[in-house]
């Protein structure tokens, strides 16, 4: 009874804080569900009524009902905007829409904090709330009772109205059949709008009410983004009562958990959220007899003695597509395509050659800056736009580089190279360890996994002081040598020509491979994964060995970053970084190698060199960066220069891994994105 007395007020917190979630993700979950908007401006609506609440919140009742209506009305009127930017992109799938909120996401919060300021918003609630009352011999706040009450009949009134109404049965039916809807004269158009704007005016309104649990500041919009995510995964889209119930459970973790086990509570959230989906997609997944590709991989000590030879076999077997129609004698020459092909990549490497003679000591720091993310966004590339599986956790491998490095210098161990080897195989052997939990799922599920896979890494990188620095991050160990005896890289030049001729080299060997027949084979199993299984290709083994190749990247890409900058942070491996990483590929045309390096130095030079010029506005650059990027540049960068890619094979926006098609089917669907319709 003790223990039970001693969690009491921890726990009834876990309900409000799971109901003012549900509320909240119910939003999501229907613009998603429904809508199709993969809205990751989401905790942004929230923060426009939690700060409008905030505003006008005057210790009275008539002040709160005022904010309640204000707060409402204008995140339900931003939904409607929303849906007005997002409704061209349908056709575009997961990506683009990611590429567009997120931007309206930073232009949302820039503005915020230009309007109420960076600080965090007291919220003065009716005096006669703002008291304790007793709760079974403990004094609890009468407002979170009050709130409990006001969420649960505001849950039960949007259920109503889902269940009970022609309306709701108009949104169920726009997500069960959209054709047949259409059919009885509603307008999809009309159904989008109204979706976003009742998803707005649902974060609105818990944005004012939950404004004194979660408060309006600065991180208010990603932290409530987060919870909701997790909501949505776990509950999943199909249903309400699912949905509550994971919401009050992510509730009781947040508030129960860190009282009860204060070690494991930044662990729990996201390893359940990778726990069901790995198990959703296992259970999804179609089985097949065909090949050697089973449903379920073999152990992992078989695994690393078959990958190579399955591999091997396969690139044995396999033929070019295309062949050069030069003339017998000249096939070794390049031809005009060819060189047309590569005068992006030439271009690119002499400005890189040419960048310390023109510019000052910090942008030539930032241009090092930029390479490390590049080759970070690179590898973003190789899994979204050539294995199809579009990530958001590639700054796990991308941390485990860096810190490898980072505790190798502080051993003494500063050669570059010793460095670039030993992280790049520290990566390798996470993204082999993670691998089998990403490579079998579809879609947007692939999204949310990696998600939590970088979120858990976040989270061990705040716990695990004495190897990561843990919030304080990492300094002051020396400086790297370049080669073996050589001299301290100091100069920025220095620092810049190291970062270049790394990159330059791990640039060229990932084009190599992915122009090899092993890059076609991988470019084949994203594209026709169930007519290369039915002909006996190990697909997992192929999208593994990407898998574990683009982590090493990535690894490459965190030592270059530790190399140049001589600090590292939890900032630099969080989830703003992923999120730059996979829309600096999306700029670049998701299967573009040079494309993704030239996304990711717009990103730098917008949030760090463009920004220096209006200070305090990075985030609002980057935002219209983004969202004329979606716009303007429908297939990326790379789309400039037409069809004629860096790879042939993928004219179009290159898709998914979606649910295979049946084998008997005489072609299958090119997927209009790089992100399908499954849901998480």
């Amino acid at each position: 009874m003790g223990l039970l007395d001693a969690h009491l007020v921890p726990a009834v917190d876990g309900v409000a804080y799971g109901l003012l979630l549900f509320v909240v993700a119910s939003g999501l979950s229907l613009a998603f569900g429904t809508a199709g908007v993969l809205n990751l401006s989401h905790g942004m609506l929230y923060a426009v009524g939690a700060y409008t609440g905030a505003e006008l919140s005057d210790g009275t009742w008539g002040g709160l009902l005022l904010g309640l209506a204000a707060g409402t009305t204008a995140a339900c009127l931003v939904g409607a905007g929303l849906s007005a930017a997002s409704f061209p992109l349908a056709r575009r799938g997961h990506l683009a829409q990611a590429l567009l909120t997120f931007g309206l996401a930073l232009i949302g919060g820039d503005l915020l904090i230009q309007f109420f300021g960076a600080d965090d918003l007291p919220v003065r609630v009716p005096a006669a709330l703002d008291t304790s009352v007793s709760l079974l011999g403990h004094r609890y706040p009468a407002y979170r009772l009050c709130f409990i009450v006001m969420a649960v009949l505001l849950a039960a009134f949007g259920t109503w109205v889902l269940v009970r109404t022609r309306v709701g049965a108009a949104v169920r039916a726009a997500a069960d059949d959209p054709q047949m809807l259409a059919a009885t004269g509603y307008s999809p158009r009309t159904v989008h709008l109204g979706v976003l704007a009742a998803a707005g005016a649902l974060a609105g309104a818990a944005g004012v009410l939950g404004a004194p649990i979660i408060g309006p500041g600065p991180g208010t919009a990603e932290t409530v983004l987060m919870l909701s995510l997790v909501v949505v995964v776990l509950g999943g889209l199909r249903s309400l009562w699912a949905t509550f119930f994971a919401a009050i459970g992510v509730g009781e973790v947040q508030t129960l958990g860190v009282s009860v086990a204060p070690g494991l509570a930044p662990y729990l959230l996201f390893a359940a959220m990778a726990a069901v989906l790995v198990l959703r997609s296992r259970f999804a997944e179609p089985a097949t007899g065909h090949g050697t590709d089973g449903p379920v991989p073999d152990p992992l000590g078989r695994l690393v003695g078959r990958v190579g030879a399955g591999l091997r076999r396969v690139i044995r077997s396999a033929r070019p597509k295309t062949r050069s129609a030069s003339p017998p004698g000249h096939g070794r020459l390049p031809s005009g395509a060819a060189w047309r092909r590569a005068a992006p990549l030439l271009a690119l490497c002499v400005a890189l050659v040419a960048l310390p003679g023109l510019l000052d000591a910090y942008t030539i720091s930032l241009a090092g800056s930029a390479l490390a993310l590049g080759l970070l966004a690179v590898s973003v590339t190789v899994l979204t736009g050539y294995a199809g599986l579009p990530t958001l956790g590639q700054t796990a491998p991308f941390a485990v580089g860096a810190y490898t490095t980072a505790n190798l210098a502080a051993a003494g161990w500063t050669v570059g190279p010793v460095q670039i080897l030993l992280s790049a195989l520290a990566a390798a052997v996470f993204s082999a360890v993670t691998g089998p939990a990403v490579i079998r799922a579809r879609g947007t599920t692939v999204l949310m996994i990696t998600l939590a896979v970088g979120e858990l890494t976040s989270a061990a990188v705040n716990q695990l002081k004495s190897v990561t620095g843990g919030a304080d991050g990492l300094v002051g160990f020396p400086a790297t040598q370049a080669l073996w005896g050589g001299e301290d890289l100091f100069e920025e030049s220095e620092l810049y020509t190291y970062a270049l001729v790394v990159a330059a080299v791990a640039v060229a060997a990932t084009l190599l491979v992915l122009r090899s027949p092993a890059g076609k084979l991988l470019t084949g199993a994203r594209g026709a994964e169930a007519r290369m299984r039915a002909s006996g290709h190990p697909v997992w083994r192929y999208l593994l060995v990407a898998y574990i190749g683009a982590g090493a990247l990535a690894g490459v890409g965190g030592s270059v970053m530790v190399t140049v900058q001589q600090y590292l942070s939890p900032a630099d491996v969080g989830f703003e970084i992923a999120a730059f990483a996979l829309l600096a590929a999306v700029i670049g045309g998701t299967t573009s190698v040079v494309g993704a390096l030239f996304g990711a130095g717009l990103i730098v030079a917008t949030r760090d060199w463009v920004a220096g010029a209006w200070p305090g506005h990075g985030p609002l650059l980057l935002g219209v960066l983004f969202v004329a990027a979606v716009y303007l540049l429908p297939r990326g960068l790379a789309g400039l220069r037409g069809t004629s890619g860096e790879e042939e094979t993928t004219t179009a926006s290159p898709g998914p891994r979606n649910e295979p098609p049946a084998v008997s089917a005489p072609s299958p669907a090119p997927a209009p994105s790089p992100v399908g319709k499954a849901g998480p």
